[in-house]
């Protein structure tokens, strides 16, 4: 599991990188262990007030740090390997986690996946998943403070192990590789609604939606009930990444 806290937008700007590592027990199931971490990196300019009041990591916290492609391959490529890298909202991560840094690992996204497993929850965010579904064994110091690397990790990291515990982890990194199928309508005069609520006039206009979740969903909805219309492509899924 791997959290990153940047310094703002660019491609180079991560000014901290927290991990956690989920792995198989003899008896097949998986548990969170006590490998975990976090290490700063220089981002090589300033830190902007947005994200500095977000995570409170300072340029002088991060002034003698190593650069983030000199530490990122430490952390993405452990000795002994991984089966998969791992990130609330995935994409995020794989913006600088980019397969040149991770050797082509291939990413689950548990964003997507507690869409898929735990529809009626009302939020997906980390840390709403983390209180509406309290999991066993998460100690709350450890996850403390929220927005730095490794207390987030750590949360994100029970998430993971109940949904391998769950479903097989290829399915997750099949539903990882796809838009996120939203449970409800986001917005709209239909928000709120489950998607087989939705008129399929509603729908058609939905699916064309600038939102690719939103598209997704809707395309999906529309298949179900048998239409005949071929989803657009979503955008080109990264089967290589990290």
């Amino acid at each position: 599991m791997i959290d990153l806290e940047t310094a703002g937008g660019g491609p180079h700007d991560v000014c901290e990188i927290g991990w956690q590592d989920v792995a198989r027990g003899r008896d097949g199931r998986w548990r969170v262990d006590d490998q975990r971490g976090a290490l700063l990196v220089n981002p090589g300019r300033a830190i902007s007030a947005d994200t500095m009041a977000v995570h409170h990591i300072r340029d002088v916290d991060v002034a003698g740090a190593p650069f983030w492609k000199q530490i990122a391959p430490s952390v993405l490529r452990p000795e002994g390997g991984v089966v998969a890298l791992a990130a609330h909202r995935a994409g995020f991560e794989m913006r600088y986690c980019t397969p040149s840094l991770t050797g082509g690992a291939r990413w689950i996204c548990t964003w997507k996946c507690a869409l898929r497993l735990w529809p009626d929850l009302p939020r997906f965010s980390n840390q709403m998943l983390r209180y509406q579904r309290m999991p066993e064994g998460l100690i709350h110091e450890l996850g403390l403070p929220a927005h730095r690397a490794m207390p987030d990790a750590y949360v994100t990291a029970h998430h993971l192990r109940d949904m391998l515990n769950e479903a097989p982890l290829d399915q997750l990194l099949l539903w990882s590789g796809e838009p996120g199928l939203l449970p409800r309508v986001p917005s709209g005069q239909d928000r709120g609604k489950g998607w087989d609520q939705v008129s399929e006039v509603a729908l058609h206009a939905l699916a064309k939606d600038r939102d690719i979740d939103i598209r997704f969903s809707a395309d999906t909805e529309l298949r179900r009930r048998g239409e005949l219309r071929v989803a657009e492509p979503a955008s080109p899924i990264q089967t290589r990444l990290l």
